[in-house]
């Protein structure tokens, strides 16, 4: 089998480099570059691919903090450096597993007791690879964020619905947006791009870059289901809303919702889906019994009970999470515009009993309530679009989007309503870069990102691209307004003047 192969590197020490994956291994060791300790590197990679290496505690810790809770870390450390670092980290949601390397076991045994999250005190570099590798099979199916959206009708006192509610509804926006816009080839040689990078010198994963040249969309749940980069990183940019990788990625995104409408359950389901929770996540949910969910990834879920409280673990063992069943019923009678399947047939597990929910599917959350065993058991019933207060405003902003061509325009001004304006602005310049230099659509474009740069406050840049847009009418004769003939344009200082009060009538 094709193994990793780890690059002859330094410590890293960076605190900004990113993984595109949601799990990562963080190794603290004063002698972490010995040579045995960086075999076992090469066999860790094949499973979890990034590893951050640290021999000083401060940096460590602070690389920790500073890593979002939407990620999972995997904490390997010696005994004395453990001592050290616990206390400040241990409580952190983001680290999920911790595995004590020492030679010492028995004395090291003495304190981990006192923290939950520690796994196991190895003292054997082959037996934390196989420690690691079992628990990271359950890890990678009940550790995973779940990203959510909810849309209330009340909340706290003195608070607003609007920033709640506006994201549950731009968030089913953006994902009819990019089911519909066209995927180029410049888009996909990007993403493989960065794939290539992200896993150089892991020939288990660049095997699989390989493979997936022979691609083709009937084969897009095998791949979905295959623990390999396209399952890891889809799933990452979907759970963090990683909105350039979703991006890239639509296209198999599209293929999916394909399969899940040409498999489409014809019969009423009952799926289950187990979960680790923090208190905040969990308490966030039961504030919100009656409301309704969104689930911005791709709701893997199991048919069979037994399968998905078996995930959870030994229940006699303390943890510092909540344990969640999440108990679905789903009507395909009742609902008709989220797909939902059973992919065992196609998927590369075809063993499993799966069944898949589209990316944006909405529940109602009907019950919320511990059971005898203190699992919490989240009864809820799948919902098509127009079953909420919002289905007027979500109808309404849909239907402006079926009504226009989609390209990256429609993305970037999509953004630029969310806010994101950076975001705006790259695929804005991005389909400038794609627009041939007599396409109708130049001026528009030019316009858009006048008024981007002025919202930043970069005037100047307001200016250039307002006098791009005005350069590109007059050349064609399509300006609507008479007084731009009449105006002067050869000073800076009357073009300022001409665009604010241009921006201005715009407004």
């Amino acid at each position: 089998m094709a193994t990793a192969l780890l690059p002859n590197d330094d410590i890293h020490t960076n605190t900004n480099d990113k993984s595109l994956e949601i799990f990562s291994i963080i190794w603290l060791d004063e002698n972490i570059n010995v040579k045995d300790t960086r075999k076992t590197e090469v066999t860790l990679r094949s499973i979890i691919n990034h590893i951050k290496k640290f021999q000083d505690v401060k940096q460590c810790q602070q690389y920790i903090e500073q890593t979002s809770q939407k990620d999972r870390l995997i904490l390997v450390v010696s005994g004395r450096l453990g001592l050290e670092i616990l206390p400040y980290i241990h409580q952190l949601r983001q680290v999920i597993s911790i595995y004590v390397y020492c030679m010492d076991k028995n004395s090291n045994e003495q304190w981990a007791f006192k923290f939950s999250k520690i796994k196991s005190v190895v003292v054997d570099l082959d037996e934390l690879v196989s420690q690691i590798t079992t628990d990271h099979k359950i890890q990678k199916k009940v550790e995973e964020p779940l990203s959510i959206n909810i849309f209330t009708t009340y909340i706290g006192r003195g608070k607003s619905t609007t920033g709640v509610n506006g994201e549950f509804v731009f968030s089913q926006i953006l994902v009819d947006c990019l089911l519909r816009l066209k995927s180029t080839d410049i888009d996909k040689n990007e993403l493989i791009k960065l794939c290539e990078n992200e896993y150089k010198g892991n020939y288990t994963e660049l095997n699989n870059l390989r493979e997936f040249q022979d691609y083709s969309p009937d084969k897009v749940l095998w791949w979905y289901t295959r623990e390999s980069f396209f399952y890891k990183i889809l799933n990452a940019a979907l759970r963090t809303q990683d909105i350039h990788m979703l991006f890239l990625f639509r296209s198999f995104i599209y293929d999916i919702y394909r399969q899940l409408h040409k498999y489409q359950s014809k019969n009423f389901v009952r799926a289950y889906r187990c979960q680790l929770m923090s208190h905040d996540e969990l308490n966030s949910l039961k504030q919100n019994i009656g409301q309704f969910i969104s689930i911005n990834s791709f709701f893997s879920t199991s048919d069979e009970r037994r399968t998905a409280l078996f995930l959870l673990g030994d229940i006699t063992t303390q943890i510092d999470s909540e344990r969640v069943l999440f108990e679905i019923d789903a009507d395909p009678k009742m609902v008709n515009t989220k797909s939902f399947a059973n992919i065992s047939k196609h998927s590369y597990f075809p063993d499993e009993s799966e069944v898949l929910f589209m990316i944006g599917s909405i529940f109602r959350l009907n019950n919320i309530n511990r059971n005898d065993d203190q699992i919490w058991i989240i009864k809820m019933t799948l919902c098509n679009d127009d079953e909420h207060d919002l289905k007027q405003v979500l109808m309404y902003m849909k239907q402006q989007i079926k009504s226009e061509e989609i390209n990256l325009r429609t993305l970037g001004k999509l953004l630029w309503k969310m806010g994101k304006l950076d975001l705006a602005e790259k695929y804005f310049n991005r389909l400038l870069q794609e627009l041939p230099s007599d396409d109708p659509l130049l001026s528009s474009l030019y316009e858009d990102l006048g008024e981007l740069a002025s919202q930043t406050g970069d005037f100047d840049m307001s200016v250039q691209w307002h006098q791009k847009s005005l350069t590109i009418k007059n050349k064609n004769q399509l300006t609507a307004n008479p007084v731009i003939k009449k105006i002067k344009l050869s000073t800076g200082k009357e073009l300022k003047k001409f665009c604010f009060s241009y921006n201005y009538n715009l407004r």
